[in-house]
């Protein structure tokens, strides 16, 4: 089975819809698309279920039907005893899929109404192809109940194309969502699979693209971006054998007041692991020994206000603001220090809400990088609104303040001038705290040593979490702390 890694690009329900219309110009009827569709997901069956006998398809009446027939009659074929539980009658169907399903017929394949008096709870495994793509708004209270009913039963579960009941353009989940061990998507990855709850509900993630020339693809505008490491590389080739430290940028990191001084040495020490030459903080005094003690290449400082701030930012390059910076009257003067200041910016955490508070105005030299719950804020919306529609909250941020736009979260999402990217690695160790603050530092380095920042924000929030990836692969993801990632961070950025 010609399963590949999940491409770099990744498209909305009706992109992927015109992915399989152009590829129907290009040669490949529906019909054959969903032959090979559906042999795609029976050959995952058997590999990942072996010892399988009696699988159970449910079969929704569109394409993504079509695809769960071709399932069942591929293993009536191979000997097997499948059984469809079908969502509509087979002839109430139409086009490629009522074929398909008159061919599951004909194979002898016995199929059985769908519904809550028929819940498949002997069957070892579920082949679900119910809804697919096409779902949109919520689901009618009825379709609710069927799904709630079947993820209650806690089988094994493969989805076909995308679990039944999750948005494939959001992530969200549009009343319940019957969730998968592992997904099986095709020609092009639904974004929504990759945010919100997307990865809680697909399990594993698996993809073919059936065979459709890339030159389909290409002809798709705007998709969304998946950085890889290869992206990483081209942006930051091998350093120059005469380069120096003021070849590659300072960063002045501004935050920590009293009793928070632990967020903004994460951040310059974030900064100084990602590349950047040179790194200074601007915190209160009495944070200056302890991070000297910690990390004595950051040139720490202690400041009592703006006229105290204005040398050290004469001599920076990008500025990172908002780590443990408070929202009394000392962050307060730093902080509007720093947007009169003219810097490139990387702006977090109390900062983020005193934006909100202020209302100010767009700006293109900046990179915000929110939480759920700041983009609320910012947004004047709540966090519940913002995941419901990740990409359009990350949108409307960029938007509303200009820059670039990063909301965090599972399925990191970014937006910029160029367009939007999401970033797929990461992993569970990364919920606890200070994983933000390094983040910022990253993003700061990565401008300091000339990434533009939409650029600098994905390939940050990438190498990012891959460097929580590489800590947790080798130590476990629970315990896992935001300084343990400094090191792996470091061989991220530079493994070629």
């Amino acid at each position: 089975m010609p399963l590949r890694s999940l491409p770099d690009r990744l498209y909305s329900a009706a992109q992927t819809r015109e992915l399989d219309r152009l590829a129907g110009d290009a040669g490949l009827s529906g019909e054959e698309l969903m032959e090979r569709a559906g042999r795609a997901a029976f050959e995952l069956l058997v590999q990942r279920w072996p010892g399988l006998s009696r699988p159970v398809v449910l079969c929704g009446g569109g394409n993504n039907g079509g695809d769960g027939y071709v399932v069942a009659r591929l293993a009536r074929e191979a000997g097997l005893d499948p059984v469809i539980l079908q969502d509509k009658p087979v002839e109430a169907m139409k086009g490629d899929a009522l074929t398909m399903a008159r061919r599951a017929r004909d194979a002898g394949v016995p199929m059985r109404p769908l519904s809550l008096d028929s819940l498949p709870k002997d069957a070892p495994v579920l082949v679900d192809a119910l809804l697919g793509t096409g779902l949109s708004g919520a689901l009618s209270e009825d379709k609710r109940a069927l799904i709630l009913a079947l993820d209650a039963l806690r089988k094994p579960v493969l989805a076909v194309d995308v679990p039944s009941g999750l948005a494939a353009d959001t992530g969200a989940s549009t009343g319940a969502v019957l969730h998968a061990r592992c997904t099986l998507t095709y020609i092009g990855v639904n974004r929504g699979l990759l945010t919100g709850i997307g990865p809680v509900c697909t399990g594993e993630l698996l993809f073919d693209d059936l065979g459709v020339d890339e030159r389909v693809h290409a002809r798709i505008d705007a998709p969304v971006w998946r950085p890889t490491p290869a992206d990483l590389r081209r942006a930051l080739p091998r350093r120059a054998r005469d380069g120096y430290k003021k070849t590659y940028g300072h960063v002045l990191v501004i935050g920590g007041d009293h009793g928070f001084g632990g967020a903004p040495m994460m951040t310059a020490q974030a900064a100084g692991h990602a590349g950047a030459g040179l790194v200074s903080l601007a915190t209160r005094a009495e944070h200056v020994a302890p991070l000297l003690a910690r990390q004595p290449e950051i040139m720490a400082r202690a400041v009592d206000g703006a006229t105290d701030l204005a040398p050290l930012l004469e001599q920076a390059t990008v500025v990172a603001v908002g780590p443990g910076l408070g929202r009394d009257a000392w962050g307060r003067a730093l902080l509007e220090a720093a947007l009169d200041s003219g810097l490139p910016l990387v702006v977090d955490a109390d900062a983020l809400t005193l934006l909100a508070e202020w209302g100010v105005d767009a700006r293109d030299d900046w990179v915000l990088t929110p939480h759920p719950g700041e983009a609320a804020r910012l947004l004047g919306s709540d966090t519940g609104a913002v995941q419901a529609d990740r990409f359009a909250a990350v949108e409307s941020l960029a938007a509303r303040y200009g820059g670039t736009a990063l909301l965090k979260g599972l399925g990191t999402l970014v937006r910029g001038a160029e367009g939007t990217a999401l970033i797929s690695d990461g992993n569970p160790g990364m919920g606890s705290g200070g994983m933000g603050d390094l983040l910022t530092g990253v993003i700061a380095a990565l401008r300091a040593q000339g990434l533009a920042p939409y650029r600098a924000a994905a390939l940050g929030a990438m190498a990012h979490a891959r460097a929580a990836d590489r800590a947790a692969a080798r130590d476990g993801e629970r315990g896992l702390l935001a300084t343990d990632l400094l090191i792996d961070l470091r061989r991220e950025l530079n493994d070629y």
